[in-house]
């Protein structure tokens, strides 16, 4: 076989604590404070609000689902598990597109079944999550709606 085509040993714990160490010893320039971590974090949603029509949706649907549960005046606690159901559906699809980035970058667009399983349960994960939220503002909503309702008759 010739020496291009030799595969190495895998590194042993030490040399790799060593590589390690090598190429994060500059990673404090990447965020060197508070404001400048708020600031990627905030570039990862305007990108996900920009480019994942599904973000979009959760945005809409989220606002509107915190908005109406303000108008009925539902209580504090009932406002909060609405919001906190909302929250994790869009830090869910954040990290969907996450994943599909990595999982595009590693196999480079091309076809691979374990790209296609990692892809798809992270989409999985957006889905139950959302399904959970509908069965909380179902829950939390309609309650209040229907009284409202009934008193505008």
């Amino acid at each position: 076989m010739p020496m291009s085509q030799q595969i190495s040993p895998p590194p042993t714990p030490d040399s790799f604590e060593k590589l390690v160490s090598k190429e994060r010893q500059f990673s404090w320039k990447v965020a060197s404070n508070l404001f400048v971590s708020f600031k990627y974090a905030w570039a990862g949603i305007s990108y996900a609000f920009r480019t994942q029509r599904n973000f979009r949706i959760h945005a809409v649907v989220g606002t509107f689902a915190i908005s109406l549960s303000i108008f009925l005046q539902l209580s504090s606690v009932e406002l909060a598990v609405i919001a906190v159901t909302c929250g994790l559906v869009m830090a869910l699809e954040l990290l969907n597109t996450a994943i599909e980035s990595l999982v595009d970058l590693t196999v480079k667009q091309t076809y691979h079944e374990l790209a296609k399983i990692a892809k798809d349960c992270a989409a999985g994960a957006v889905l139950i999550s959302s399904i959970v939220a509908v069965m909380v503002a179902t829950a939390l909503l309609l309650p209040p709606l229907f009284k409202l309702a009934l008193s505008l008759i």
